[in-house]
């Protein structure tokens, strides 16, 4: 028996290819995907932008031939002899329906013993990114009819209530963490309670998962902005308050707008998701005195941008807080509060476009465009 998947070769370069099905090794299981999102990760691998982790121990250049996919909601077909747990301790069997996580830490290097998300690990491994399939079992990627989970992945059952088209955003929601600590920080920095006003810079589909955790955690004050008016749009029907288009605004008339929508102030909390540089100096200026700045979207290194840190964070008071990707702790605490709200918000509908193997191409490119707001592979698609 054999798997297709939509094999990367290279920059704009993808290909559906066979592969045979994989003898499971000890602790290994083999799920069967039904859904895989296309993330700005993988908009990056595709326009040829791979540096990832810059300045880590694991900071590394993506090498091609790669099976992207790493948001993923599938069904376990087969586990391995050994056997495997899912989130809650109990053994996974083929029917389970699961999102498994996105990445493999090692479990023995400094930060893993130290309990730090598991992202911080010396020598992480990561589906559809450093797990390659030049070498079998070759399957380590959604973008395929099967995919590998090694021993060691931390998997969730889904949920019954919860619909393949919002599980499958189970990673995205659980990179939105930094809006915990920010809840947690901001009364330690003299500001107001969170959940005042929270603005959004980049209305991707990671950005439209901070907007939507924002809404459900009790914000007040919703901004959007982004370049796409279908996001823009989108925005509005998760909650927005105010969406504004930065390729018809100038960034003067930006922060101007802002200070207006919250009082003069400026947001409590700014999240850059974008995927780009030039947007982090734009959001230090949108967050108020005090305010806290989460970089959520500067996961590849597309280079350094000019700020001016005495009158940009410190004379501001402002707190800028990294995140380098979801925790595994997050994904269980995300499928309840996704399966507690599917009738109060839209989630269902964030996924507008669906593409089959040979259509992975096709499915990179709109996901670009403002025909699209999250765009997944389907591998039962024709």
């Amino acid at each position: 028996m054999t798997v297709r998947a939509a094999v990367m070769r290279g920059p704009g370069q993808v290909e559906v290819a066979e592969f045979p099905r994989p003898a499971l090794r000890p602790g290994e299981v083999l799920l069967r995907v039904l859904l895989s999102g296309v993330c700005g990760t993988d908009k990056h691998t595709w326009r040829g932008e791979t540096k990832q982790y810059a300045g880590t121990a694991h900071e590394r250049d993506l090498a091609y031939p790669l099976i992207c996919g790493h948001e993923n909601v599938g069904v376990v077909e087969e586990v391995g002899r050994v056997g495997a747990l899912a989130s809650d301790g109990r053994p996974l069997v083929p029917g389970d329906r699961v999102v498994p996580g996105a990445n493999v830490a090692c479990g023995r290097c400094h930060f893993c013993l130290a309990g730090a998300p598991y992202y911080f690990c010396e020598h992480l491994e990561d589906y559809g990114n450093s797990l390659g399939c030049a070498e079998p079992p070759h399957l380590f990627g959604g973008f395929a009819e099967h995919m590998v989970l090694l021993p060691g992945t931390p998997i969730f059952r889904v949920p019954e209530e919860v619909p393949d088209e919002v599980a499958v955003l189970t990673e995205p929601m659980s990179v939105t963490h930094g809006l915990d600590t920010a809840r947690a920080l901001l009364p330690g920095l003299g500001g107001a309670a969170f959940g005042e006003s929270v603005a959004i810079v980049g209305a991707g589909p990671l950005g439209l998962c901070h907007l939507a955790k924002a809404r459900l955690t009790g914000c007040g004050k919703l901004i959007a902005i982004d370049r796409l008016p279908s996001r823009l749009a989108f925005a509005e029907e998760l909650g927005a308050t105010l969406t504004l288009n930065a390729a018809e605004t100038e960034l003067e008339e930006r922060i101007a707008r802002v200070r207006e929508h919250t009082g003069g102030l400026g947001a409590d909390v700014v999240v850059d998701c974008s995927g780009v540089p030039e947007t982090f100096p734009e959001c230090l200026r949108l967050v108020r005195f005090g305010g806290i700045v989460v970089e959520a979207g500067a996961f590849v290194d597309l280079g350094a941008v000019p700020v001016n840190p005495a009158a940009d964070i410190c004379a501001r008071n402002v707190c800028v807080l990294g995140v380098g990707g979801e925790t595994a702790r997050s994904y269980a605490p995300v499928l309840e509060l996704m399966a507690r709200n599917l009738s109060t918000l839209p989630l269902d509908r964030i996924v507008s476009h669906r593409f089959g193997l040979t259509a992975a191409a096709e499915a990179l490119e709109v996901a670009q465009t403002n025909a699209a707001v999250k765009v997944a592979i389907d591998p039962t698609l024709e």
